[in-house]
């Protein structure tokens, strides 16, 4: 438990943190997943730079690691030539 105001507001912060970067890597999940669910090369191709984008900064931000984010993306571009 917190003792002292900083490590209060810390917790606080902390959590807010949490809810922001848990909310984005969800929705980034969700998008990586309905690419995967689609069997229309055309959908999956207009789809995939904004995925991209996402992955990406997620990435930048910390919330994933640069090496997973670049897995992700190879996934997806393999997906997407085997369609």
């Amino acid at each position: 438990m917190a003792n002292n105001a900083s490590a209060k507001k810390c917790n606080r912060q902390s959590e807010r943190h949490r809810l922001h970067n848990k909310y984005y890597a969800k929705s980034t999940r969700n998008a990586i997943r309905a690419i995967r669910n689609t069997t229309n090369k055309e959908e999956a191709q207009a789809a995939a730079p904004k995925v991209y984008k996402m992955i990406d900064k997620l990435a930048k931000v910390g919330i994933i690691h640069k090496n997973k984010a670049a897995n992700l993306k190879s996934g997806i571009a393999n997906y997407i030539n085997k369609l």
